[in-house]
Order: C-alpha cells, then structure tokens, then sequence
C-alpha cells in the first residue's frame, strides 16, 4: 500500500507511520510541525519508502500531489491539547475545519479511502456514560473556549460522513479516548507524560481540580493496530468507531499511581482549573468508551492495563 498521513510527525502519527512501514507500506507523512515534532519521525528517514513534506494540509496543490500518490489516507493532522485549544481557540477552529476539509476535497476527486481521526471530546458534557457512537453529543456554550475543539472534530465528523452519503467517499471515522505512550509531550495539557516529568523530576504532581474526573487510557500500540485494522476492512465504511481502554482511573488515583512506579518523593498538589487554564472552564467529570462496536468489527481488546501503560511511559521518559 501506498499511505499518506497527515499529521504524521505528530505522538500517534509517528507509531502508525512506524507500523506501516514496518509491514511494508509505503509512507509519505505531512506535518507542518505545529505540535508535531521532526524528532518524533527522525528514526524512520533510512527507509527508502519513507517520505516527508514539511507543510501544511491547508496547502491545496501540494496536498492534491500527495493524495493523487496514496491509496488510503490517515488524516491525523488537527489542533490538539486543551491548554493549546484554551490559548488558541482560531488557530484550533481553523486548522481542524480547513484542513478536513480540504483533506476530503482532494481526496473525492481520485476515491481514495480517507480514515478520520476525531476525538472522545465530542461527546461534550453528555452523561449517558459509556459513550456510544451514536449517542447524543452535548457541547457547551460557545463563549466557553474549551468546547471549541469539539465542536470543531464533530463537524469534521458530519462533513466526513457527508461525503461518504452524497458522494460515496469511503471515509472512516474514529474517536480516540486519551491514547499515550512514547513520544507523547505533555506541553498542550496532556496529563499522563506530565504527571511521570514531574515525579522523575522531583517536583510537584499537578492534579488540576479535585481530581475526582476519571478517564481510561489506551497504549499507543494498541490504539494503532486498530487503526490499521479498521482501514483495511471494506465493510466498516461509513460508520464511527470508539478507540479507547476499559479500565476507568480518576486523575487524583493516577496520579498516586505515577508517584508509587517512579519511587518518587513529589508532593501531589491540586490547582483550581481557572489558575490552571481560564475562568469558567469546565471539564468532563467523566470520560468512558463503549468499545463493543469496534470489538465486533475486529475483535479490538486493549492489551495493557493502567499499571503496564504507565510503566512503559515511565521508562520512556528514564531513557531521555
């Protein structure tokens, strides 16, 4: 296969780029390294069938080469972390409508199967946990920064879906539920690799809240072989699939969790969510995913629990 992937310099962009290649795909990657890193794909330039453009998706001609090239796109590239989507909520809106968009209008012209990245936030504030893929999505009030994000990946979402139904475009959608592992930053909020800085470092473990908010989370490796595997299936086409792990943590427990695995002496601190992002901010107290209809496309089943994943974080972050 010929593969293209936005966004691949990117935490999951650069493991699914590793796990093509590793099967023998071909691997052109586009990433205009907002939040992205060249590092993060450093390792894979002695492949001779890997390929890199320095750009944004936004950039028509140049995409529309890339996608006339690819027989299956992985569209990863958006405006991710919720501290970059408090601070930057236009360059958020714009970088996930825009780029989607012009990802799917070059990709209708040559039918070439475009697989969707969304994103566990666009359930909103909905309590009908777990979430299911066709439960109701509930966004907060729009001069809330923090729902912009979502707002923005679920019309993605509705634009995928419509030129799978209008134009017959054979687009897959998934939701991840906070993947993490290696090479994962944790400079846009991302909690787990700050909470293992912090504890290696000796400083204090930030719990933003009362940490009562719980998540599950879901190893990167695991997140991608489904990824692939969906991809690869006809029969999945046109339908939101939820990516996510089936061991619910709160954030206060994880961050006790992090502190017992490193041997660390750090003092866990929590800070009220206006000193930590703005005033008014307002955060999931619960995220969890129905994984049964993607259990039943593929048989998807997380291998690592919530030990084993932050274990494997922690050593990552020993090696740097």
């Amino acid at each position: 296969m010929k593969v293209l992937i936005t966004g691949g310099a990117g935490f999951i962009g650069s493991h699914l780029a590793e796990a093509l290649l590793a099967r023998g795909d071909t691997v052109h990657v586009i990433d205009d390294l907002s939040t992205g890193s060249i590092a993060n794909i450093a390792h894979l330039k002695p492949f001779d069938r890997f390929h890199y453009t320095i750009d944004t998706v936004m950039n028509g001609p140049v995409l529309a080469e890339l996608v006339d090239y690819a027989d299956v796109i992985y569209h990863l590239a958006a405006a991710v972390g919720v501290r970059l989507v408090v601070e930057s909520p236009v360059r958020t809106i714009e970088t996930n409508l825009r780029g989607t968009e012009v990802v799917l209008e070059m990709a209708s012209k040559k039918r070439k199967k475009v697989f969707i990245a969304s994103t566990s936030e666009v359930y909103g504030k909905s309590t009908d946990q777990p979430f299911r893929e066709d439960g109701d999505l509930v966004i907060g009030a729009p001069h809330k920064g923090r729902w912009s994000y979502a707002c923005s990946k679920a019309i993605d979402e509705f634009l995928g879906l419509a030129y799978w139904k209008e134009r017959k475009l054979p687009v897959i959608i998934v939701r991840f539920f906070n993947t993490v592992g290696p090479r994962q930053t944790g400079r846009y909020g991302m909690v787990l690799p700050t909470f293992v800085r912090q504890a290696l470092a000796g400083q204090p473990i930030t719990v933003y809240g009362d940490g009562t908010q719980s998540r599950c989370f879901t190893y990167v490796s695991d997140v991608v072989d489904a990824v692939i595997r969906l991809a690869g299936k006809e029969e999945v086409v046109g339908q939101v699939f939820n990516i996510g792990g089936n061991e619910e943590i709160t954030i206060a427990d994880l961050a006790q969790r992090v502190k017992v695995i490193t041997g660390s002496d750090s003092e866990i601190v929590y800070v009220p969510y206006a000193e930590a992002y703005e005033e008014g901010f307002e955060d999931m107290p619960r995220r969890v995913p129905d994984i049964t209809r993607i259990q039943q496309a593929i048989g998807y089943n997380p291998s690592l629990g919530i030990d084993q994943i932050i274990q494997r974080v922690v050593e990552y972050h020993r090696t740097r």
